[in-house]
């Protein structure tokens, strides 16, 4: 048992995704249509949480005996207070939604109408809307206890309808499927005054029309209700067979997966739930009360009219005209390394290395890893055009990347099928490697030159996750990323062991726990020591015990953590020295960085790691050194823009949690100072 203070990682998820809440309801710095798309993300964040979270705590739960004691009982403890947090957050969602949300769109001519509110017109346009799109789709499944069970999709929307025969006076129950699959959840309806645009929610329409669904049936009542399932892949055996074709076959079993939860409308009365819960087999653990409206993560799609005053002024990406007007990209490398930090720069230089590479006539090799590629791809697109020019090109794929393997599985096939050799995941292990390099023949031999980034090679996420990415011809970095493609392609051991890249399941995790081991030495001997660290996550309980044992040697540590935070800030006696806060803002901050005093003699690092057991010890990970000192400088500014943000961040201190980090003193959003930094930047002298 541990014996600091240390939060569960998903109880500290939790406290992340209310971060996402809160800025749903900050009317001082989110326009109304931006905090609508916050709803979004916060139901979309919960729907994946259950999936895999909470279903593997019930997992847990339920095999009871089978498994040790204490697991079991952490498991319970743990899953009970997800719940209450889950019920407590929901409450407040659908009053940030209901009571805040609506009322404003109305203010500002967006009318959410519900079916009783609608007019003549607006009634008549339902009902034809039903005939003509809907009653396809709307098939009526009866209930009968548990004599008739039908299969719920997960994550699929369903009325539960209370009915009366008409003959007989007997009550019935029904499930109605609400096709939001298949139709655009938010109708636009025809105005009931000027300037005014209503709409209403195709789930109301059906409420409307249920009648006609159950002819000889008086319509008691009718609640939303929505089952999801467990979305883990449980493969037996990875060590053993074909992995691929494992994952192929789990794929298939994730949409028949257990319940992981069933949220209904809290409307709902309890004799109509507990009917419910005897028909699908389940129990308290099971059920989640939200509002009359559930998926909201449809919210991502409402129609925003023409208004754009109701979001946030665009931030154009800033181009890096030395690598995008260059007449050689490769040139331009090998003269100095670049750096870029999305979405703040456009993501054209990368992509411009990939199709430069794929036409150059001197390029023999290109080498990528994929975890998460986008569904249209320009990078993909120049790889087979690559083999069609005769490079010979090599591409990674993880197919174990959470809810991206069948997106992976196709792009495997695609390459494969245009002439990229194609290597898949290791078993045991995830590669999360974020590396490119493309080989040049010269009349002497060859040039290297390397893609190194903190984010996958994704055209959509580019634009709006926030990630680090480093150009480098220096051959200390391109002859190691040498050795990680060796490694991927032919999974044997490099014989030389990595001197600069940080390798998960080589020397990361060694060399960080050292790297903090030193600031604790050079402290109690009174040299310069401080630590500044940015990640998604840190959960690992060595490193975070470790860092308490910095702040007690008198090492100061900055940090900034976007999501999960097992790590408590600010203890008295333990922590003191550790100042922990999370930004949340347009972008999702998704770069790593590692900085250590080193006795003056600064060492900064890159990474596409966090601190978890799963980075640490189970993924194949790199960490690269910033070797050039202007790039190390403006790193530097970046973070201290962020570490002085008072808008958008807020404390992880174990009496803070959450607290804004608020102050008379200057707004700082660190985003918006970021990109102005850049703009300054470009407009003055390329970087």
């Amino acid at each position: 048992m541990k014996k600091f203070p240390y939060i569960h990682r998903d109880i500290s998820w939790m406290h992340f995704n209310y971060r996402v809440l809160q800025e749903a309801k900050d009317k001082d710095a989110n326009p109304l249509l931006e905090r609508l798309k916050f709803l979004a993300i916060y139901s979309n964040n919960l729907s994946e949480f259950f999936k895999v979270r909470v279903a593997h705590h019930k997992n847990l739960y339920r095999l009871g005996k089978k498994i040790k004691k204490d697991l079991h009982i952490e498991s319970e403890k743990v899953l009970r207070q997800l719940l209450k947090m889950v019920n407590e957050q929901q409450l407040e969602f659908t009053d940030i939604f209901e009571n805040q949300i609506v009322p404003e769109l109305r203010e500002n001519g967006i009318d959410l109408k519900k079916r009783l509110e609608l007019n003549k017109e607006q009634y008549d346009y339902i009902e034809t809307y039903f005939d003509d799109n809907l009653l396809p789709y709307v098939q009526p499944m009866l209930l009968q206890g548990k004599k008739i069970k039908p299969f719920l999709n997960s994550a699929a929307l369903y009325l539960a309808v209370e009915l009366e025969d008409k003959e007989t006076g007997e009550i019935e129950y029904a499930l109605v499927q609400i096709p939001s699959d298949k139709i655009y959840r938010i109708i636009i309806l025809p105005p009931s005054k000027p300037d005014v645009h209503d709409v209403i929610f195709l789930d109301d329409i059906i409420r409307h029309n249920i009648h006609d669904i159950f002819p000889g049936f008086n319509i008691i009542q009718s609640y939303s209700i929505k089952l999801t399932r467990d979305a883990d892949l449980y493969i037996d055996d990875e060590f053993s067979g074909d992995l691929l074709s494992k994952i192929k076959k789990s794929l298939k079993k994730r949409k028949v997966g257990p319940p992981a939860r069933l949220v209904y409308d809290r409307e709902m009365p309890e004799e109509f739930l507990n009917y419910l819960m005897e028909v699908f087999d389940l129990d308290s653990l099971d059920i989640i009360p939200e509002g009359r409206y559930h998926n909201n993560f449809d919210l991502f799609k409402f129609p925003d009219f023409g208004k754009d005053h109701l979001k946030l002024k665009p931030l154009p990406p800033l181009p890096l005209p030395e690598l995008e007007k260059a007449d050689s990209i490769f040139n331009k490398i090998k003269e100095k390394d670049y750096f870029i930090n999305m979405p703040y720069h456009s993501y054209e230089s990368v992509i411009r290395f990939f199709e430069e590479a794929a036409e150059d006539e001197d390029v023999t090799h290109i080498k990528i890893v994929q975890y998460r590629v986008a569904a249209v791809s320009r990078i993909m697109e120049a790889l087979k055009r690559a083999v069609q020019n005769g490079k010979l090109v090599s591409a990674f794929i993880e197919l174990k990347a959470r809810f991206d393997e069948e997106a992976n599985l196709k792009w495997g096939k695609e390459l494969e099928k245009a002439g990229v050799k194609v290597h898949y995941s290791f078993p045991g292990l995830k590669v999360h490697v974020k590396l490119a390099m493309v080989v040049k023949k010269t009349s002497i031999g060859e040039e290297k030159y390397a893609y190194l980034s903190t984010g996958n090679f994704h055209e959509g996420t580019a634009k709006i996750y926030s990630d680090y990415g480093l150009f480098t011809y220096d051959e200390r970095l391109t002859n190691e990323a040498v050795k990680v493609f060796s490694f991927l392609e032919s999974k044997l051991i490099p014989r030389e062991g990595f001197k600069h890249l940080l390798v998960g399941q080589f020397n990361m995790r060694q060399t960080l726990t050292k790297m903090i081991q030193n600031e604790i030495d050079n402290a109690k001997k009174g040299k310069k020591a401080y630590i500044v660290l940015k990640m998604n996550s840190i959960q690992e309980p060595k490193m975070i015990k470790l860092l308490y044992e910095a702040s007690q040697a008198g090492v100061k540590i900055d940090m900034i953590v976007r999501g999960i935070c097992s790590l408590v800030a600010g203890v008295n006696g333990i922590s003191d020295n550790i100042s922990a806060i999370s930004i949340l803002d347009r972008y999702l901050e998704h770069a790593r960085v590692f900085i250590f005093a080193n006795d003056g003699d600064e060492k900064m690092y890159l990474s596409s790691a966090d601190w978890m057991e799963r980075n640490l010890y189970r993924r194949v990970e790199t960490v690269f050194p910033i070797y050039d000192e202007k790039i190390k400088n403006l790193i530097r500014d970046i973070l201290n823009i962020q570490l002085k943000d008072n808008v958008k961040a807020r404390y992880l201190d174990f009496n803070r949690l959450n607290e804004y980090k608020r102050n008379d003193e200057i707004a700082i959003q660190s985003q918006n100072e970021t990109y102005y930094y850049f703009k300054r930047k470009l407009l003055g002298k390329n970087i």
